[in-house]
């Protein structure tokens, strides 16, 4: 039976809320100190860049795998269960990345954290989606995903506070993260688990099978359509925005370009879109006209960055802004998936997808990475593989239900 007496504000919101914060700070901890850190590991700049890319992918790749395990479980075992076990996995790898001092030992500990950051947000989102009422539930998501998104502001102050000129103090940024993220295991005591998950928890309902996404067409369809969605996200930040400096160097940007700084601006107009777009498509009665706004600002923004030919950094960093504002739509393009599809393969969707789509900036890096050998021209590379991304985001848009007020109580068969 779904819950309908849970506020917007109640104890499962705001601890998810809090939860997803940790889990960005952590997330785009390193694209913020990628160079600090990479530096006084004793890198020279094309390592930095090479190597850079090399760990961000390994990471993804942990959450591409981490998103499968912790989905399935959530499933099985219960959606708290798995907010425990992930935040309990990724505090300690986030302390572990204090203690790196080679490339691999970075590399490893970035794929354990990302292992355990993939169950935090699709979880939160499953236990809140059913929790709140039809009526509330793209407000709370919403407002889950915009809090939790400003972690990576709130990464880029602690930077600015702990690093210093000599990159020295990037260990403690880790740190932090990892002491964060133990003490949000405090505040989950209070948390209940979601009624319509309990409801099949003794049942012979298959629970928890991700091979059934694949045995059915409209599934499979539904599925990959939820992934491609969010394709734009990590072409912004993670080759736009993490590779600013060197964009800014090849359209000769003047001024100093911090791609920390990019990402701080980025996530603070992210964390504004995700909570607006929220509301709007409670004003719009649908998501996907939302999502088409968003889509339409990024794509403006886009043709933007790469018209930055001769200007200033604040010029660029005024793009980050309309970057990030145009990528505010995380919350519902994972509410969207969630609604799709049943209780019994909603968590192991809502986690699979956010991670799927973060892991598809592996694939998205090798195209870019394939674009500046064919071509010869970095910032001509970087332009196309947008080009690319946008045609597929925007036909898997056209492809997807609507699912604005479903009833989320309902089974896969």
């Amino acid at each position: 039976m779904e819950q309908k007496n849970h506020s917007v504000f109640s104890l499962a919101v705001i601890v998810g809320a809090l939860g997803y914060f940790v889990d960005v700070y952590d997330l785009l901890l390193f694209s913020i100190i990628r160079v600090p850190s990479l530096k006084s590991l004793g890198l020279n700049p094309d390592q930095i860049k090479n190597d850079g890319l090399h760990i961000i992918n390994i990471q993804m790749l942990g959450l591409l795998l981490g998103g499968i395990l912790w989905g399935v479980l959530g499933d099985k075992k219960g959606r708290l269960k798995v907010l425990f076990a992930s935040i309990i996995l990724y505090s300690l790898g986030s302390i572990a990345n204090g203690f790196v001092h080679t490339v691999n030992e970075y590399a490893a500990m970035r794929f354990i954290t990302g292992l355990g950051l993939a169950g935090e947000l699709g979880a939160g989102i499953t236990l809140v989606s059913e929790l709140l009422s039809k009526e509330k539930r793209g407000i709370g998501t919403s407002l889950v995903a915009g809090i939790g998104l400003s972690g990576a502001v709130f990464a880029y102050f602690i930077r600015v506070k702990f690093v210093g000129a000599d990159g020295e103090g990037w260990r403690t940024c880790y740190f932090i993260g990892g002491g964060l993220g133990f003490l949000l295991l405090f505040l989950r005591v209070g948390v209940l688990e979601s009624g319509m998950f309990k409801s099949i928890e003794q049942t012979n309902v298959r629970k928890g099978n991700f091979f059934m996404l694949f045995t059915n067409g409209k599934r499979f369809k539904k599925y990959i359509t939820a992934i491609l969605i969010a394709l734009p996200n990590w072409y912004v930040i993670g080759i736009l925005i993490t590779f600013s400096t060197e964009f800014a160097a090849k359209m000769n940007v003047s001024g100093t370009v911090d791609p920390g700084k990019g990402i701080m601006f980025a996530y603070a107009a992210i964390s504004i879109g995700d909570i607006a777009i929220g509301f709007i498509s409670q004003w719009f009665k649908s998501r996907k006209k939302a999502l088409w706004l968003f889509h339409i600002i990024t794509m403006i923004s886009i043709v933007c960055f790469f018209n930055l030919q001769g200007k200033t950094s604040d010029s660029l960093y005024l793009v980050c802004v309309f970057l990030g504002l145009g990528t505010g739509f995380w919350a519902i393009f994972v509410t969207m998936a969630a609604e799709q599809f049943g209780t019994n393969i909603r968590a192991t969707v809502a986690t699979t997808v956010p991670n799927m789509a973060r892991g598809s900036l592996n694939l998205v890096s090798l195209l870019f990475i394939y674009l500046q050998t064919s071509t010869g021209n970095y910032v001509k590379a970087g332009w196309i593989t947008g080009v690319v991304v946008f045609i597929i985001s925007s036909i898997a848009l056209l492809m997807t239900e609507e699912t604005f007020g479903k009833d989320l109580n309902y089974l896969e068969e």
